[in-house]
């Protein structure tokens, strides 16, 4: 079922690149595999999944440890300073940075284990409380900020759209995000790429898509329902 469910997935990736004029081959899906168990990877393994994204460290670092060495693994969740030390060095992309003492944290660390770490700022587009994020108005400051920190490399944006029942209602959501992307690049900051747009989750990704995302993350759509019991 799982590998079935990728397939379907890669699939409408495809159809709302065609339908928005871009190439697939623009668009990773990573497959949120918080919460699940091995053997559910390697289903999405054999469907030919090899990025996977992790909410939590622990979970990422003993997972990367049991699984194949050619996988790609994203910190997608909130990052504690104190857990930073373990990640640097086993996450290819850390897509919630969201303050600039997290980012000197994981400068520092990055020196200390000798890796260079690449991060997209987590900006919350629609403001709401219970989400981390910067705003839209302080991610300027913050990315020019963090861009002098050696070890670090800034990848472009991330954002969590609201939960909706209803995808279109989150494509102003999407778009605000773009156009933040293209009025930083514009401002040509050294150590800073505004290439990658991580939005869009299972309920919303064809539209993030269809609005310029680089990076979906799609765990139930692949996975199913999440069962916290099992942490």
């Amino acid at each position: 079922m799982v590998a079935e469910n990728y397939r379907y997935v890669l699939k409408k990736v495809e159809e709302a690149c065609a339908r928005s004029g871009r190439d697939p081959k623009d668009v990773t899906l990573i497959a949120v595999s918080k919460t699940k168990p091995i053997e559910m990877i390697e289903e999405a393994m054999e469907a030919g999944a090899r990025v996977f994204g992790e909410n939590k460290v622990q979970e990422l670092c003993d997972k990367y440890e049991q699984l194949p060495k050619d996988l790609h693994w994203h910190l997608i969740g909130h990052l504690q300073r104190n857990k930073v030390k373990y990640i640097v060095d086993k996450a290819e992309l850390i897509h919630s940075v969201d303050s600039l003492k997290l980012a000197e944290e994981i400068s520092k660390e990055a020196l200390k284990k000798n890796v260079e770490v690449n991060i997209l700022i987590e900006v919350n587009v629609a403001e709401e409380e219970s989400k981390f994020g910067v705003s839209v108005e302080e991610t300027p400051v913050l990315v020019e900020e963090i861009a002098k920190l050696p070890g670090i490399h800034i990848q472009g944006l991330m954002t969590i759209a609201p939960y909706t029942t209803d995808p279109e209602e989150n494509r102003p959501v999407f778009r605000t995000l773009k156009k933040l992307a293209v009025d930083i690049k514009k401002k040509n900051i050294d150590n800073v790429c505004m290439d990658v747009l991580s939005m869009g989750m299972t309920g919303d990704y064809q539209v993030a898509v269809e609005e310029g995302a680089t990076l979906v993350r799609v765990g139930t759509g692949i996975f199913g329902e999440r069962n916290y019991e099992v942490i």
